[in-house]
């Protein structure tokens, strides 16, 4: 086995899992991509086992530390603690993650269930090699009518990988409607974000619906709609939905019909619908709505992009601001790890300046207990979500 030697005050030595090619100060044994690598100290003392790419920013993720290699006993036990976990904590759920990547203790290796349909993206190259002895642990320990591997994720570039969509197993199904806390999906894995849907909000759906009733809604940033469709069923007085995709407007308009629930869904930027409305409403228009959500896609990828992202999310929450009356909710979500809690709060306390409005906290979300977080690795925690009331001008 092959190794690197870290380099002192690296985060690996205060609990992170994670070495970047800055902290490495030797490589022995000429390792290959995708292999498993020995982590030493300086003075020669084991640290754990990583799986080594050193195209990846990320050269290395430790994924054990004791001496172990990628065998199929490994992904079967690896894989079956995984999936205990989430039987104890989410029992019977039909949509649900079964595996999450360093979570798990399996870097890059994310698993999706939707009913008989399991998901599988292998976002790191050791991930990748194996996979076929993945797919076969997953046959044996859950019996699935069809495995799908897709892997279309961005992150494949930095990791050499190629990017390819395919039926592993079985049979997959054109389209199919899975259930999850009373809201049903027409759902179609090889299509739509990540997997097919947002699993890791499906808690925060009914959250925030208990908020809705008698209330005029507008979700922006909706995606297949999962907020909107929770708040009509909620009773919320209307529901307009609003994402740039077309494709998921129509998969909106097809979820409301599924749900029995009437929600107006559009496509447009949802940038310019909220400038476009809050200018109305400036210049003497009357509130549409009193209850305002905020879900976008993550406005950066990396800390490079922070300043604008910052602009992009400040941007938003002036504008939903202006448009609710004193009384009205806002509830926000934020799926970037390169902003932490409290930077996201200071945007919205500076856009809540601007807008000349205060805010109460009514409740805080986060990402559903099938995407479980480390402590040592703050990475997984991600999501963050929070809904206000606006209380009059003190």
């Amino acid at each position: 086995m092959g190794g690197l030697v870290i380099a002192p005050k690296a985060r690996i030595f205060h609990g992170h899992e994670w070495v970047y090619g800055t902290e490495v100060r030797a490589v022995y044994g000429d390792p290959r991509p995708g292999e498993v690598v020995a982590l030493k100290d300086q003075r020669d003392r084991f640290l754990g086992s990583a799986i080594y790419n050193p195209h990846s920013q990320i050269i290395a993720r430790r994924f054990s530390r004791r001496k172990q290699e990628l065998d199929t006993d490994f992904f079967r036990r690896r894989i079956g603690q995984a999936v205990e976990f989430r039987e104890r904590r989410m029992p019977g759920e039909e949509l649900q993650r079964l595996v999450w990547s360093e979570s798990d203790g399996l870097p890059g290796l994310i698993v999706d269930r939707y009913g008989a349909v399991l998901v599988v993206q292998t976002l790191t190259l050791a991930m990748q090699q194996h996979l076929e002895e993945i797919v076969g642990v997953l046959r044996e320990l859950l019996d699935p009518g069809c495995i799908y591997v897709r892997n279309d994720a961005p992150v494949l570039t930095a990791e050499g990988i190629e990017a390819s969509c395919y039926v592993a197993y079985g049979q997959m199904p054109e389209s199919f409607v899975a259930e999850a806390s009373g809201i049903k999906f027409r759902v179609d894995p090889s299509q739509g974000q990540k997997t097919g849907l947002y699993l890791d909000q499906l808690g925060n759906y009914a959250e925030v619906a208990r908020l809705a009733k008698e209330r005029h809604v507008l979700d922006c940033f909706c995606n297949q709609g999962g907020f909107a469709l929770a708040c009509a069923r909620a009773g919320a007085e209307s529901v307009d939905a609003v994402d740039i995709s077309e494709s998921a407007v129509e998969s909106v308009r097809a979820n409301a019909e599924l749900n029995g629930v009437r929600v107006n869904a559009v496509a447009e930027n949802a940038f310019d619908l909220l400038a476009r409305e809050s200018e109305a409403k400036r210049n003497g228009g009357d509130a549409k709505w009193d209850f305002i959500i905020l879900d976008p896609p993550s406005f950066t990828r990396n800390k490079k992009g922070l300043n604008g992202a910052l602009r992009g999310y400040k941007e938003i929450h002036l504008r939903a601001m202006q448009l609710l009356p004193v009384g009205g909710v806002l509830s926000t979500f934020c799926c970037s790890h390169h902003i932490s809690r409290e930077l996201y709060l200071q945007v919205i306390a500076e856009a809540a300046v601007d807008a000349h409005c205060t805010l109460r906290l009514i409740t805080e979300h986060g990402q559903r207990a099938d995407h479980p977080v480390l402590l040592n690795l703050p990475e997984t925690r991600y999501l963050r979500g929070f809904s206000f009331e606006l209380v009059a001008g003190r």
